[in-house]
């Protein structure tokens, strides 16, 4: 059998935001300036984003009982810089049960493999840092055996599913009876850093929380999912945009920088960086029906699809996860994956080629031809 994606399972925290209440929000902490106002109102009616859900209830009406003190609200209700230390102690506390529920989901989703099974189990996030860490919590409390092999991908951004894939398809080669789980954890909303230009907007306006996990295995599939066989991967650095997507850390939290430069650098380029991996599968991007499209938002979405000549039809999996979930960085991309293996929803019939690809820091994209078996 070829080393294939079994499952993917997912999971959001309870805190659902709708986007024009955290425009509401927004306004309430950094608007009152009329240029201000009309770029909150622009940024979120463009966003195509209907809600986003956080780990915090800091927003939650006030007649809502909250069950931790808020992070950004200070005793009076007004707005607060929390420091690094004081969001990172949310992550620790946040992130082990959400991506429990992830890898509990995508096991659900399994067939015949089960926890037991799993010899290698690989963590993602770029958005806090702890040890011992979400993977003990994952060994311990899905059971898994006490000498399975544990690996942490660290602050590689939106698509760090991507390498997480490419060593659980290295580590399936090497020993076809090995079965990886890989669980993204991601809690971007932690790291909310409000300001009034265009860019500090834009970041804001599309970042969320979420968990996936996915499993993979040379073993045959039996799950409900349509199973798709890892086939090629590819990855680039453009020529341009390297200041126009970062991550750092600083005294008040991550800092994110997220230009509105980004669409038009991925426009220019996607083609040449995904020239090998059409290349390398023999396969013309023609020949593509189905993308997974890490939706980072709408516009990055828009010139994926003008720069390859897509159809709507090939992203509308991706429009459908940031619709209802927004950007929730690495885990994103798999949510994506997900809809499509949904025997339920539209997708690729067996021998079908489908192209999943995200972006980061970099600026780097990094992608993955697979084939639905």
């Amino acid at each position: 059998m070829p080393i294939a994606l079994h499952a993917v399972g997912t999971a959001l925290p309870p805190h659902r935001y709708p986007q024009p209440f955290v425009r509401e929000v927004m306004g309430r902490w950094i608007g009152g300036e009329r240029r201000t106002d009309k770029l909150l109102d622009r940024v979120y009616a463009a966003s195509a984003i209907d809600a986003r859900h956080s780990v915090l209830d800091d927003f939650l009406p006030a007649d809502d009982a909250r069950a931790n003190p808020a992070l950004f609200l200070d005793a009076d209700g007004g707005f607060r810089s929390p420091s690094t230390g004081e969001r990172n102690a949310l992550y620790a506390q946040h992130a082990p049960g959400i991506a429990e529920a992830a890898a509990l989901d995508a096991l659900a989703a399994a067939g015949e493999l089960t926890a037991a099974d799993v010899t290698h189990l690989i963590t993602v996030s770029c958005t806090g840092f702890y040890t011992p860490g979400v993977d003990l919590h994952l060994q311990r409390s899905l059971g898994l055996d006490a000498a399975v092999e544990r690996y942490h991908l660290g602050f590689m951004g939106c698509f760090a599913a991507f390498p997480a894939l490419r060593m659980a398809q290295a580590f399936c080669a090497a020993d076809p009876r090995a079965v990886v789980l890989i669980v993204t954890v991601e809690l971007c909303t932690l790291h909310l850093q409000p300001g009034g230009d265009v860019d500090g907007i834009l970041a804001t306006s599309v970042f969320a929380d979420g968990a996936a996990a996915a499993l993979v295995s040379a073993r045959t599939p039996s799950g409900p999912q349509r199973p798709l066989a890892l086939e090629r991967h590819a990855t680039a650095v453009t020529r341009d945009g390297a200041d126009d997507m970062a991550w750092t850390i600083g005294d008040t939290g991550f800092d994110m920088t997220l230009t509105a430069y980004v669409p038009r650098v991925l426009e220019a380029e996607a083609g040449d960086a995904l020239a090998p991996l059409f290349a390398g599968a023999n396969v013309a991007a023609e020949e593509v029906r189905w993308w997974a499209v890490h939706p980072g938002g709408r516009a990055i979405v828009d010139k994926v699809v003008a720069a390859m000549a897509l159809p709507e039809s090939a992203v509308a999996a991706s429009r459908s996860v940031l619709r209802r979930a927004g950007n929730m960085s690495s885990a994103t991309v798999l949510f994506v994956l997900q809809e499509l293996m949904d025997r339920s929803l539209p997708g690729p019939d067996a021998g079908e080629p489908l192209v999943a690809l995200a972006f980061g820091p970099g600026l780097t994209v990094d992608s993955a031809l697979l084939r639905a078996l």
